[in-house]
Order: C-alpha cells, then structure tokens, then sequence
C-alpha cells in the first residue's frame, strides 16, 4: 500500500487513535553521510506525540475542513522536497544561511528544513485558521526535547530558530529571510502530485481547483540548466497549468530563490479527458 493509498484509508471520522496509528507512516530521507540527520530521523520515527500531532492536523483538515491531507504523507513529501532542494542550490555554491550566518556546517542546513518541513503544519492540530503561528508555540518544546540530543545548547538554540523562522515564513504572505526557509516554503507548495493539492477545495466538487489538481501526476527536481534547481511538473491534462499559476508562482515570489528556480511543466502522452460533462 502506497503512502497516499494509507493517508486516505487513514481519514475518516469514528477511527480510534489506535487505529490511525495502525497506518503508521515512516519517516525516509536520504541520510547520505550526515549523522545529524539520521539521528534526527531516527528520533522522530520513534515519537508517538509527534505522530500523534500529524494525525491531529490530518483530522482537522480532512474529516472536519474538507482539504486535503496535511498529515504524515504530506510532511514527508515536503521534507523529501526540502533537502532534495537544498543539495541541488549547495552543488551549485549557494550558502546557507545557519552556514553563512553562524558558521554552522551544510549538514546541519539539512536538519533545519528537514525538521522545518516536518513541524511546518502542525499549529494545524489546533485550528486552520492562522495555523503557522499556532505552530510556533505547538513545534516549540518538541524541537527543544529533540534537538537536545543532537547538539550542544547554544547550537540547538540557533537551529530551533531557524526551524521556527521557516515554519513562519511558509504562509501565505510570509518573507522568508534565509535560504532554508525559502526552500521550505517552495516545497510546501511542490505536494501537489495525483490531486494532492495545497489549494483548498470541496471534497468532490467539480471546480478548476480539483480539475487542475486531477491533472498532476508527478513532481520531479533536477540540476537545471540556466538556474540550480529545475522543477519538472508532469501533467495529464493543461488544466494542471492553474495548480502552477495559483499556488507555486505565487509561493517562489517572495521566497528569495526567484533567481535560482526554473520550471518546466508538459503533458506526457496522450491528453487526458478529466471531465465529461460539467453543469449549474
């Protein structure tokens, strides 16, 4: 069972916790040969408050908003896309900002968007409303529990920082001012492969949010040619255009990173009829 396949067997009201935890999703990511990280993974996979919050977050916005999963599935995804994200700028000789700033090492700017990425929505197990600010408060203490055995204090303190700085940044209308909260903001954005779209919309209605979303069918990232990072959107139908025009362009403006990030959308194969017949 695919993880998405798991996230949507995973919602519905009347599940018990114990249940949802039944569908546990591990967190992967390609460790490489950054210690920090594997042990940072290792500590999450291990952490039932934490799972515990995604499922929360997953509840609030599947089964009482009608949106689409914000739940494990999705803050692995995002995380795959961050670090991915982030090695593709650093191959290239672009900084980041815990290295350029505080002399930190590239591995510990993959700890930042990693635990970024992981913590980005869960302000949303309280409500969805202003849910990045929520997170603040909600990511604080975890971050502080996990980051203790990974660094020293002062250390800890400035990645915590930096980890909060992203989750805030990665709003609607939030500026990121460092290179990872930039890349964590764009890779919210990116989860948006088979329907899984960051743009609310009813739960089968028929609109150009959940046509163009249908339309997605994978996301890849690639060395680029002009810039570091290529996005390449694959698409079933042109619908899909609208998914770029309403929520990626409007996430890489403002991010920092306009000038290290291209995207290159195309429909492979035959076009896709995504609707039959639509009516008022």
């Amino acid at each position: 069972m695919s993880d998405a396949e798991v996230t949507r067997s995973g919602s519905g009201p009347g599940r018990t916790v114990k249940e949802r935890f039944a569908d546990r999703i591990e967190m992967v990511v390609p460790v490489r040969k950054n210690e920090q990280l594997g042990r940072l993974i290792e500590q999450v996979n291990a952490d039932d408050e934490l799972y515990a919050l995604w499922i929360a977050e997953n509840v609030t916005a599947i089964d009482r908003s009608g949106m689409t999963d914000h739940g494990p599935v999705h803050v692995k995804i995002v995380m795959n896309l961050a670090v991915r994200m982030l090695r593709l700028l650093m191959a290239k000789g672009l900084e980041p900002s815990v290295v350029k700033d505080y002399g930190m090492r590239r591995e510990d700017a993959e700890v930042v968007v990693a635990l970024a990425a992981l913590f980005h929505d869960v302000g949303m197990s309280i409500q969805r409303a202003d849910h990045e600010a929520f997170s603040l408060f909600v990511a604080q203490s975890k971050l502080k529990a996990i980051l203790d055995g990974l660094y020293p204090l002062a250390e800890a303190t400035i990645v915590r920082s930096e980890v909060l700085h992203a989750i805030i940044a990665h709003r609607s209308g939030g500026k990121p001012l460092t290179l990872e909260a930039g890349i964590v903001r764009i890779a919210d954005a990116l989860d948006i492969a088979k329907g899984r779209s960051r743009i609310p919309f009813e739960a089968g209605g028929m609109s150009i949010h959940s046509v163009s979303a249908a339309a997605i069918e994978a996301v890849r990232l690639e060395a680029g040619e002009e810039k570091p990072v290529r996005v390449v959107i694959e698409m079933s139908n042109s619908a899909g255009v609208f998914q770029l025009d309403e929520l990626f362009r409007k996430k890489l403006t403002g991010s920092g990173l306009e000038a290290y990030v291209e995207l290159e959308a195309r429909v492979v194969g035959e076009e896709k009829k995504l609707i039959e017949r639509y009516a008022l």
